[in-house]
């Protein structure tokens, strides 16, 4: 345990910043998780309108510094082209 006052502020800081993270993170994965298996099922219309849920999640994540803005275009590239290819079948 930290025994000096700024140590246990930035304990206390650091705590809340992890809660926000993982409740960014959360709503992100599961966004993704629900546009892969829409994508997985072959169902284009859901594969699209789980598409733009994850396409928003990513981008609060970008915006909030969890997420790189590359690995966010990179995450939305390959899922739209899962989509396109699906939608092609």
């Amino acid at each position: 345990m930290p025994i000096k006052k700024n140590a246990k502020k930035y304990m206390r800081v650091t705590e809340k910043k992890t809660a926000r993270n993982k409740a960014v993170k959360g709503v992100l994965k599961g966004a993704v998780k629900a546009a892969r298996e829409a994508i997985v099922a072959g169902s284009v219309d859901t594969a699209k309108e789980s598409f733009k849920k994850a396409q928003k999640a990513i981008d609060k994540a970008v915006a909030k510094g969890i997420m790189k803005k590359n690995t966010a275009a990179r995450r939305k590239s390959r899922l739209n082209s899962a989509i396109k290819k699906v939608a092609a079948k």
